[in-house]
C-alpha cells in the first residue's frame, strides 16, 4: 500500500532551476495565478492529483502551485510524443515524466505500472484522465487509470480544475492575451476509494466533482466569460468548437488508440 507517513520528498535542483525559470518568464508578463485550496494537496505520501486537460500550459500552472506552494515534486503522466519532442524532450526527463504510448496496450500497462509504484513510494502522480486537449475546453470522458491506481494502493485522488491559460496557448494554439493574464488553479478535497468499489463508479464521482468545480471556476473568472470568445465553451457563448462535434472526433481518435483495450 501506498506510503502516507514520512518524509516529504524535497525538491531536487533540476526542480530548483525550472522554478527560477518559470517564476521569471511569467513575473515578468504578469501573470495574476490564483491557488485555492492548496490545503487539499497532502503534505507527504503518495496521492493521484487529476487536473483538466485544456490547454498546453495547464500542466506548468499544476506544477506552479504545487512546486511553489507545496513545495514538493511531481510526477507527470503524459503522451509518449511529448518525451520524444525536440522542444520539450529534454523537460520531461529532467521532471521523470512516466510516458504513454496511447496506441499500444502493452506500453500502458507499463505506464500504469510505473505510476501506481511511484504513487506507492510516496510520490504526488499527474494525470489528465481525459489523456488529450479538450478543443472545446468541456471536460472529454475520462480514462479509468487515476481510479485504479487508487484502488490498487488505496492513495487518494486529489481533483484539481484550473482555467484561464488556453487563452495564452489553447487548443487551436491563438494567443488571445499573454500579459496579466488571470489563471485560477482549484484543488478541492480528496476523494477515496470506497471498499468494493469500482474504478467505473470513483470515475464517476471523480469526473462529476471536476465537472462542478470547473463549472464555478468558469463562472467565476475575473475576466468573465465574452460572447464569442474563441477561448470560451460554446455552451457558455463562447467562440470554441461545439462539444459534441468535439466528441465525436475524440471518438474517432479513441478507436484508433485503443484496438485492444488497455489497463490505464
Amino acid at each position: 500500500m501506498v506510503k502516507q507517513e514520512g518524509v516529504p520528498l524535497r525538491l531536487d535542483w533540476r526542480w530548483r532551476v525550472l522554478e527560477v525559470l518559470f517564476v521569471s518568464v511569467l513575473s515578468l508578463a504578469r501573470w495574476r495565478i490564483t491557488v485555492e485550496g492548496e490545503e487539499h494537496v497532502p503534505a507527504a505520501g503518495g496521492a493521484i492529483l487529476a487536473f483538466n486537460h485544456h490547454s498546453y500550459a495547464d500542466a506548468v500552472m499544476l506544477a506552479w502551485a504545487v512546486v511553489l506552494r507545496a513545495g514538493r515534486p511531481l510526477r507527470f503522466m503524459a503522451k509518449r510524443e511529448a518525451c520524444e519532442g525536440r522542444w520539450i524532450g529534454w523537460l520531461t526527463r529532467w521532471v521523470s515524466v512516466i510516458p504513454v504510448d496511447r496506441g499500444s496496450p502493452g506500453a500502458r500497462a507499463r505506464a500504469f505500472e510505473g505510476a501506481r509504484e511511484a504513487v506507492v513510494d510516496g510520490d504526488l502522480v499527474a494525470i489528465a484522465p481525459e489523456q488529450t486537449i479538450s478543443s472545446s475546453l468541456d471536460l472529454l470522458p475520462f480514462r479509468l487509470g487515476p481510479a485504479r491506481i487508487a484502488i490498487a494502493t488505496g492513495a487518494p485522488i486529489v481533483p484539481c480544475v484550473g482555467w484561464g491559460s488556453q487563452r495564452a496557448i489553447g487548443p487551436d494554439r491563438r494567443p488571445a492575451r499573454l500579459v496579466r493574464l488571470p489563471v485560477t488553479v482549484r484543488f478541492s478535497a480528496p476523494i477515496v476509494p470506497e471498499p468494493g468499489e469500482s474504478a467505473e463508479a470513483l470515475t464517476a464521482r471523480l469526473r462529476a466533482r471536476m465537472e462542478e468545480e470547473l463549472g464555478d471556476v468558469q463562472r467565476t473568472y475575473r475576466d468573465g466569460l465574452p460572447a464569442g470568445a474563441h477561448w470560451v465553451p460554446a455552451r457558455l457563448g463562447g467562440g470554441a468548437p461545439s462539444h459534441p462535434d468535439v466528441l465525436a472526433e475524440h471518438e474517432r481518435r479513441l478507436r484508433d488508440w485503443n484496438r485492444e483495450e488497455g489497463p490505464a
